[in-house]
């Protein structure tokens, strides 16, 4: 599977999503919380956004995945 980072940051409401090159679906979605969150931890690299290096690519797509799932594994009261 291979996916496409279609990012919206410098917007009043910015967002994230992570869709499936082939089908378009959005297989993960960051919103404001989360990007400020991503942001404060230093793990948003707008450069690794914006490569063209496969590699490079792969490996911001991983970690936005594992950052969407640790977070949904978070109890609600620590998301707040």
């Amino acid at each position: 599977m291979t996916y496409l980072i279609d990012a919206w940051l410098d917007r009043p409401h910015p967002y994230l999503r992570i869709l499936h090159r082939e089908t378009g679906e959005v297989c993960a979605l960051l919103e404001e919380d989360a990007l400020d969150e991503l942001r404060d931890q230093g793990d948003l690299d707008v450069n690794s956004l914006s490569s063209c290096e496969p590699g490079i690519q792969k490996e911001m797509v991983r970690s936005l995945f594992l950052f969407c799932y640790a977070r949904a594994l978070r109890p609600a009261c620590e998301l707040h």
